[in-house]
């Protein structure tokens, strides 16, 4: 995987670089694994914008990816790797054994013609899925399910990976790519090796109109804005703000604990790394 750059025809060319896409084998996607994705320009079912800067963008169609990895014991070979634009990873379609096809998250050491497995039984490789019992520690894994037959929810992105650190009891313990190290029950399944497409936070767009392709609206300083509009606003002439930064309703945006779910405080060991 590597990356490309532009040569500098025009100043919106000069900074801007693209991925190679050398590990891409297939352009047309897996017609009957997609599905209708409709935006929602970072609105709720009232109607109010509850995530900001979102709208536009290329139409898209969703990629069925299978995060649960539930076909125990039937083998499967890897037909293609593909692009996911609704991603930062790439996607690899699995032909099995009894004809069926299912997209998942693409490991980097993954190629066509390899053969994944998942089950108690599976080998350590990239690709393969196994419950974290069966997984052994110092391995790095990703696709992590944190509930049982749930499907993968945690460390899903390009280039990451999580490492399992140790077992006790009933449950493992995981470290996360955020520095989070959390316990997770040993029933829970989990993929070999790392996501793939590691590049791409390097990736530079290089002009705005790239940017909204991707569906990403422009963000406003605050301390551009009106006083109206923002905490931050106004001021006579250029103003740094005169307050700690926060958001448009006041909430601070360095520093400040915005997490509320307590029911799972009791399966965090140690918190993510803290801001500098």
């Amino acid at each position: 995987m590597s990356i490309l750059k532009t040569k500098p025809t025009s100043p919106g060319r000069r900074a801007q670089e693209y991925h190679s896409f050398e590990e891409i084998t297939k352009t047309q996607p897996e017609k009957g694994l997609l599905s209708r994705l409709k935006k929602t320009g970072g609105r709720n079912v009232n109607g109010r914008i509850t995530s900001r800067h979102k709208g536009g963008g290329a139409k898209r169609h969703y990629r069925i990816i299978d995060f649960k990895r539930d076909k125990d014991g039937i083998p499967a070979k890897v037909s293609s790797i593909e692009y996911d634009p609704n991603r930062s990873a790439r996607i690899a379609l699995l032909v099995y054994a009894d004809g069926e096809k299912r997209y998942i998250l693409a490991p980097r050491e993954i190629n066509v013609g390899d053969l994944i497995e998942t089950g108690p039984e599976a080998d350590i490789k990239p690709g393969n899925c196994l419950p974290l019992e069966n997984i052994p520690l110092g391995t790095r894994i990703h696709n992590i399910e944190l509930k049982v037959e749930k499907g993968g929810q945690v460390v899903r992105s390009a280039g990451a990976f999580a490492r399992l650190m140790a077992k006790e009891g009933k449950y493992a313990q995981v470290l996360l790519p955020s520095g989070e190290v959390r316990m997770i029950h040993l029933k829970c399944k989990a993929t070999i090796g790392r996501i793939g497409n590691e590049k791409h936070g390097d990736l530079k767009l290089g002009k705005a109109g790239r940017a909204r392709w991707l569906g990403r609206r422009p963000s406003v300083r605050g301390v551009a804005m009106n006083p109206v509009d923002h905490p931050m606003g106004g001021g006579e002439g250029r103003s740094s703000g005169g307050r700690h930064p926060c958001s448009p309703w006041g909430t601070p945006a360095k520093g400040y604990r915005t997490r509320t779910n307590k029911k799972s405080d009791q399966y965090i060991i140690k918190r993510r790394a803290k801001r500098k």
